[in-house]
């Protein structure tokens, strides 16, 4: 066969399947597949009423709407996290996603020696979400009005001040402050951190750092005054408060960084478009208002930008970690 005619036959079959893909009639195994065809799980660990329950809720509200197929939440609490991981994990399902808060995923290596995952390989970024936001509060009856003067009276009373911590990088991050600092405290453990304002309206607690929406009742009923928010940017639900980099203790400042993730076997192309439609529907002024009032702030990314920022919290962990002696297991 000479080869101009093999050419023309080349271009022949080029032409064809180009007006098959054009009129839709390519087999299905040529094409990307639909996604989703059937019902989306969200697996959340965190009991209802939780900031990352919250915003997974609204968004699965409006995506449901715009993927034509339910997208269902999963609470699976417990265990710091690893109830839901195991649930995740085992469904190995591109319709089975991970919605939370990366502090404790971030923090694992340094806590337990053997793990069931591998969360730089077992669950890739889809989409950022929201960062809820974490707030320092001291009893409104102590005359402290600052965190200088929180470090100040801590300094002087050594091991005098109950603390109550988040676990998990919250407390990890609390951590790398009192090393810094110089200062000991004593920390009283919660099985729920919710109940630790009660007692920090009385003062059987002195400091508490935690989600400001726990925070939320003490502010709001003049028990309890927040000194700053832990985030790197003013919390626009309080916006006269400072960050603690303003309020100069950089040492407490880290993002309570929530988004959604997927399978190790999840293809970029689809994360990026899952990750599109979910910045899209967060980017709604309605629900940046709800998550405001929870103590949350917008912080929409696609795919890349939420790993840039769970590198940047690995970054911060590992710093810390570092500085207080703790030990990749």
């Amino acid at each position: 066969m000479s080869s101009a005619r093999l050419t023309k036959r080349v271009f022949a079959f080029a032409a064809s399947l180009a007006a098959l893909a054009a009129t839709g009639l390519m087999p299905a195994s040529a094409q990307p597949a639909a996604w989703p065809q059937r019902a989306v799980k969200f697996i959340v660990p965190f009991g209802g009423g939780a900031g990352a329950d919250i915003s997974a809720r609204l968004a699965a509200e409006r995506l449901q709407q715009r993927w034509g197929k339910p997208v269902i939440i999963e609470n699976r609490p417990g265990g710091d996290g690893l109830v839901a991981i195991s649930a995740f994990m085992s469904a190995n399902d591109d319709h089975v996603l991970m919605y939370a808060s990366t502090g404790s995923f971030t923090v694992h290596p340094f806590q337990y020696d053997k793990l069931p995952y591998d969360f730089k390989t077992d669950m890739l970024p889809i989409a950022q979400v929201s960062n809820t936001i974490l707030g320092i509060g001291v009893p409104a009856e102590m005359n402290i009005t600052s965190l200088k003067e929180l470090v100040a009276q801590m300094k002087a009373a050594p091991g005098k001040f109950n603390v109550a911590l988040v676990p998990g990088i919250t407390e990890l991050v609390f951590d790398g402050f009192l090393k810094k600092e110089g200062v000991s405290v004593t920390k009283v453990p919660y099985r729920n951190i919710v109940e630790g304002v009660n007692d920090l309206s009385v003062g059987r607690l002195q400091v508490m750092m935690a989600a400001y929406a726990i925070l939320q009742p003490g502010i709001e009923g003049k028990t309890v005054r927040p000194l700053a928010v832990a985030g790197r940017d003013r919390f626009s639900g309080a916006p006269d408060l400072p960050t603690a980099r303003e309020a100069g203790v950089p040492s407490l400042e880290m993002e309570g960084l929530v988004g959604l993730l997927g399978p190790k076997t999840m293809p970029f192309e689809l994360r990026e478009r899952i990750g599109n439609d979910v910045v899209d529907v967060i980017k709604d002024p309605a629900i940046a208002a709800k998550l405001i009032a929870t103590g949350q702030a917008v912080n929409p990314g696609g795919a890349r930008a939420f790993e840039a920022s769970i590198q940047q919290q690995i970054d911060q962990v590992t710093e810390i970690a570092n500085l207080v002696g703790m030990k990749r297991k």
